[in-house]
């Protein structure tokens, strides 16, 4: 399965990541992906950029380095009722929203239920596009709940690369269900390199790998044609019915 986005990408403004827009994009033209999505942390994880910088992302080229770039954010869910630490009138403005859970802003817990609530809620939100890294372990969730909502609103559930090789210890067994569960559903698959280096960018070796094993097949990826992310976010902006600002 060749893939030719990335959906997942950070620069260094997002505190911790060490490359900027341009080498992330120079390194995705040299790994033949058409395009990249800029996805820095939303201002409530440490080091991260104000909410001014979401606002102004606009000021971007539609491509850099041959590569078409996406603007969008890695939003912090904030708590069991889904909320987000971008307000909607910059969530409007971006073309890809990621919502995930972070240690720094929603506490780990056991709690399966109080976990689930929160990611559902995230996923009902209409300018969220895709869940990321639901596999972590720290996080346990009902994997069908929370993918019955995915397919109900018409939303992505993310598999990391990042978390297999650098991040989030232990989710390979969550991936692997939840991907498995994901093909029985019907659910479709964004992947995501998850970069915090332009090296990392168009990495998705362990994904594949996992999306593989679990027969996930080309139909359920979001980044196998480009076409498929414009069709998508065309109709997520006829479903919203707004105009960008």
């Amino acid at each position: 399965m060749k893939l030719v986005l990335d959906t997942h990408t950070h620069t260094i403004s997002s505190g911790h990541a060490y490359s900027t827009i341009t080498e992330n994009a120079r390194e995705a033209y040299k790994k033949g992906l058409q395009l990249i999505c800029m996805t820095d942390h939303g201002p409530k994880m440490p080091g991260a950029a104000h909410l001014w910088y979401f606002g102004n992302l606009k000021v971007l080229p539609e491509k850099i380095e041959g590569v078409e770039i996406l603007k969008g954010v890695e939003t912090n869910i904030m708590d069991e009722e889904g909320n987000l630490d971008l307000p909607e009138g910059i969530l409007k403005k971006l073309d890809i929203v990621i919502a995930s859970l972070h240690d720094v802003c929603f506490e780990p817990s056991d709690d399966i239920e109080r976990n689930t609530k929160a990611i559902i809620n995230a996923i009902k939100n209409p300018y969220v596009d895709i869940i990321g890294h639901p596999g972590n372990p720290i996080y346990p969730i009902d994997i069908e709940k929370v993918l019955m909502a995915a397919k109900e609103y018409g939303k992505f559930i993310e598999i990391n690369n990042s978390s297999f090789v650098s991040s989030r210890k232990g989710s390979e067994e969550n991936c692997f269900l939840i991907a498995k569960k994901a093909k029985e559903m019907g659910v479709k698959i964004a992947v995501g390199s998850d970069a915090h280096v332009s090296f990392d960018v168009g990495r998705f070796e362990e994904a594949l790998k996992v999306i593989k094993n679990a027969g996930i097949t080309e139909d359920l990826v979001l980044n196998t044609d480009v076409g498929k992310i414009k069709e998508y976010l065309k109709e997520k902006k006829r479903k919203i019915g707004g105009e960008e600002e």
